[in-house]
């Protein structure tokens, strides 16, 4: 068996950051412009983020709750990529296919409970603060 040559590591330097970077803002765009889900789901985390930042609970739960949309977008991308891979490869039906975009929806379906329940969790926990609306009051109590 041939000896095959030692490949060169490849080199990380700031030029491979910034394409990559590139690259990254390039898949995000392109599911902005050929996914309506990757809409929706951003649009629904735009609905939902000023009430994670607004609401009176603690800037860990806070963080949580943000956490928790960022995972739908991220397994929206990841479903779509899973998507647009299988039908680049072959648009007949197939099995296998079927079940890999069963499984990048059921992904997404998860992130959805999981963002469900996060909220849930947090809101019910904090509903003795929330209920009376004094987060609303101008000025807040940090201004006075």
């Amino acid at each position: 068996m041939p000896e095959s040559e030692p490949t060169q590591p490849k080199r990380r330097d700031f030029r491979n950051f910034i394409s990559s970077v590139r690259y990254a803002v390039e898949g995000f765009w392109a599911a902005v412009r050929h996914e309506p889900s990757f809409r929706e789901d951003l649009l629904f985390a735009a609905i939902l983020t000023p009430f994670a930042i607004f609401l009176p609970v603690k800037a860990v739960s806070t963080a949580v709750m943000l956490a928790s949309l960022f995972v739908i977008i991220i397994a929206e991308l990841l479903n779509s990529a899973i998507e647009w891979t299988i039908d680049d490869i072959s648009l007949e039906k197939r099995p296998f296919a079927k079940r890999a975009k069963d499984m990048g929806s059921a992904a997404v379906f998860l992130a959805y409970i999981n963002c469900v329940v996060v909220w849930g969790v947090i809101l019910f926990s904090n509903w003795h603060r929330i209920q009376t609306f004094d987060f609303l009051r101008w000025p807040p109590q940090f201004l006075q």
